[in-house]
């Protein structure tokens, strides 16, 4: 009986940390047409630094209210300040600055890397066992990834190369970031340690945004784009953040990471209904490849089943 009841409540947390995930891509997705909005009057240093400050005092309030900000080694805080720079700072800095460099079509493209580095680093730091079926889930929903945005007409023109090259660095970044963090979250908690990640990650990204919105001429900036920008910061920051450590520390590395293919298909069914765009044969077959690559990605392998 209580192995029955151990086994319903860890069903139960594998539920919560994959409808985090869910909603994690859900609040992503967002982030591009918003932010390219933002950024027709904004630099996007300064979105950076907005979004990583808000974010940041955000969390020390929630962190203060549930306890105290102390880690549990002190080690931790390096580790954390290193891991600040590949989840946060670099993360945003290549993120929101390839955004303004290059096409929302392009991004989307490329942010299906993310899963391949996550997986390739977790395995070789033997960190995540490598199973072909979850190498052939991570190829499947790339498969679909391709053929999505093929269907948006995808255009890698030189314009865009520098935008094209800091995406994909990002993509790496954040791959790093996913591979290698799940220890000092499951010593500290997902809350305190994402709180210390936008704390250092603060240190440089708020004071060189601010700087650089000072030399922009502020009132140029519409009073909804504030809106939009405080939307980026929490609902497309702090929230997703906080969902993606929980989940974390619930399932693999590469689980959490492969649902960043859902992120297209987010924007694919958001276009049909909002914009009235035409489902086609290939967008359904991209559809449907992607949430078979997510379902073998994301499924236990008998071997991590008897170990659990």
């Amino acid at each position: 009986m209580m192995q029955i009841s151990d086994d319903r409540a860890l069903a139960k947390q594998a539920y919560l940390a994959h409808l985090a995930l869910l909603t994690v891509q859900i609040l992503f997705g967002t982030l591009p047409v918003i932010g390219k909005t933002v950024l027709q009057k904004m630099p996007a240093i300064s979105l950076v630094g907005i979004r990583v400050g808000v974010t940041a005092m955000a969390l020390i309030l929630i962190q203060r209210y549930r306890g105290n900000l102390k880690l549990t080694e002190k080690s931790d805080y390096l580790k954390l300040f290193l891991l600040s720079f590949f989840g946060v700072t670099f993360n945003q800095i290549l993120f929101i600055g390839g955004l303004s460099l290059t096409k929302a079509s392009n991004v989307s493209l490329l942010a299906a890397t993310i899963p391949v580095f996550t997986f390739g680093i977790s395995s070789l730091m033997g960190n995540e066992a490598f199973y072909k079926i979850k190498l052939i889930g991570i190829l499947t929903a790339a498969c679909g990834v391709l053929i999505l945005i093929n269907a948006h007409e995808v255009s890698f023109s030189s314009d865009t190369t520098i935008g094209d090259v800091m995406i994909i660095l990002n993509s790496l970044s954040y791959g790093i970031y996913v591979a290698i963090s799940k220890n000092v979250i499951l010593r500290n908690g997902p809350i305190k340690s994402v709180t210390w990640l936008f704390i250092f990650a603060s240190i440089f990204c708020v004071p060189t945004g601010m700087l650089q919105l000072f030399r922009t001429e502020i009132s140029s900036v519409p009073f909804n784009l504030w809106i939009l920008t405080l939307y980026i910061a929490i609902f497309a920051t702090l929230v997703p953040y906080l969902l993606n450590a929980f989940a974390l520390t619930k399932v693999n590395p590469s689980s959490v990471a492969v649902y960043i293919y859902l992120q297209p298909l987010i924007g694919f069914f958001s276009a049909v209904l909002i914009l009235k765009e035409e489902i086609t044969t290939s967008s359904l077959l991209a559809a449907t490849l992607i949430m078979v690559g997510v379902f073998l990605t994301t499924k236990p392998h008998r071997n991590q089943l008897s170990s659990g």
